[in-house]
């Protein structure tokens, strides 16, 4: 990751930001029960199609607090969780990958009842809806993928040496944050703030960083294989400017090439293009399920 690397350069300044509150729940928050933990959801309810959207590593399901209003405005029924390690849901696992999470989206599915889903994927939990699509199509009906790191990212030795001592010590979260902070070249909500201080006091909560610090260093190679594998329809949503990738606009080319996927390229904006720009990304997400439907 480009930005990840930029940030991990910075990792010996040993600073921390001091932050007090925590991610506010949203109203009647919901758990999904495991075997392993529960996951914490939300719940538009309605009769609409029903979308279950994840959000990525270090980050929480309010990421889709201006996507969401907007999906159940256009008349879906939509349903945001927190994956494992983050949020609301229980912060230890024995098992962070893709594929877990994946699980737990088919699981969710299951017991709302509500019949096929469409999933959404930010970044590695592109990765979730893949393997959610791969392993039970007859559940998905679709997947959009959002800033989606689907394969590993190339770093030099210097950057995977920062990046271990920036997970090492107590700088660790805001070692996080300042790398999260610059995934927003577009621009900024007007509450990216204050939510930026409940996503750091979330991530300092007892176990949550140390299964951040363990999805980072998972390998995607299990995760790249399936790409091209899958047979429901795909959206892919990349920004031009995401600092995760070289490349965005090709890495956006390699997944339509490997998938079929229909690609909606969001000029300027960065790895959040659904926080940046929410309208546009709605609005493509609504015109890509309407065509599905024969609309």
């Amino acid at each position: 990751m480009t930005s990840l690397r930029s940030t991990a350069l910075t990792c010996c300044i040993l600073a921390q930001i001091g932050l007090s509150t925590s991610v506010a729940a949203t109203s009647e928050t919901r758990f999904l029960e495991r075997d392993a933990g529960r996951i914490a959801y939300d719940d538009s309810g309605g009769n609409g199609s029903l979308i279950v959207a994840i959000p990525g590593m270090g980050d929480v399901r309010q990421q889709y607090r201006f996507l969401r209003p907007r999906l159940v405005g256009a008349g879906y029924r939509v349903v945001t969780m927190d994956v494992r390690g983050h949020g609301e849901s229980s912060a230890n696992w024995p098992d962070y990958s893709a594929r877990a999470v994946g699980s737990d989206a088919l699981a969710l599915i299951r017991q709302l009842g509500a019949g096929k889903a469409v999933i959404l994927g930010n970044s590695f939990a592109a990765g979730a809806a893949l393997w959610a699509a791969h392993e039970q199509p007859d559940v998905v009906q679709s997947i959009g993928m959002l800033g989606p790191i689907l394969r590993d990212l190339p770093f030099d030795r210097l950057t995977q040496v920062m990046v271990s001592i920036g997970f090492a010590g107590p700088w660790c979260t805001w070692f996080w944050m300042t790398y999260w902070e610059s995934l927003f070249p577009l621009t900024k909500p007007a509450d990216h703030l204050a939510y930026r201080d409940r996503l750091a006091a979330n991530l300092k909560e007892a176990g949550r960083m140390d299964a951040l610090r363990t999805m980072v260093a998972l390998s995607k190679s299990d995760t790249e294989a399936l790409v091209g594998k899958v047979s429901v329809p795909v959206l892919v949503v990349m920004g031009s400017r995401d600092p995760d990738f070289n490349d965005p606009v090709a890495e956006a080319a390699w997944l339509a090439g490997k998938t079929k996927a229909q690609v909606a390229l969001v000029h300027g904006a960065g790895h959040y293009a659904h926080v940046e720009v929410p309208d546009q990304v709605a609005s493509e997400i609504e015109r890509f399920l309407d065509r599905l439907r024969g609309k």
